[in-house]
């Protein structure tokens, strides 16, 4: 048995930081009655993003995983992030992809995102336009979240 030096054991790190995520909820202009959750948590070179929607008139429905989608910047190519889809949906997979190269490309940073989004009850069925303004309101958004978290020392 080892000499104990006041510290507990914990499992799988949780000893090395508290983080919380932040979550944050969405109204789309164009769309008043649904709304865009985000779950984002931060780490010192990475983050995790989950997104899904809402509608008021949908109540608490159960909403399919979407898909999980890494990406990372590429050194030698920073314009073009690397990507790899880990879990895929077809309805979602665009939508996530495009949004993971994205963030990655802005925050310079490896990122996990998880994406259920779907817009077919939005007042448009979903247009491009829809579709633009929900992708614009979440990066804008993530961006903002990511810049306000003081970089961690190390």
């Amino acid at each position: 048995m080892a000499a104990t030096d006041g510290s507990s054991a914990v499992a799988n790190g949780d000893h090395a930081s508290k983080i919380k995520p932040i979550e944050v909820a969405i109204s789309l202009p164009s769309n008043p009655g649904t709304r865009l959750h985000l779950h984002l948590t931060t780490h010192a070179t990475s983050f995790m993003l989950f997104l899904t929607t809402a509608s008021i008139e949908g109540g608490n429905g159960l909403a399919s995983m979407g898909s999980l989608v890494y990406a990372m910047p590429d050194r030698y190519n920073p314009s073009q992030p690397l990507s790899t889809p880990l879990y895929t949906l077809p309805s979602t997979l665009d939508f996530a992809t495009r949004l993971a190269k994205l963030l990655a490309r802005r925050t310079k940073m490896a990122c996990y995102v998880g994406s259920s989004v779907n817009l077919s009850d939005a007042i448009g069925g979903g247009t491009v336009e829809e579709e633009m303004e929900a992708f614009r309101a979440v990066v804008d958004t993530v961006i903002a979240e990511i810049g306000k978290i003081e970089p961690q020392p190390g």
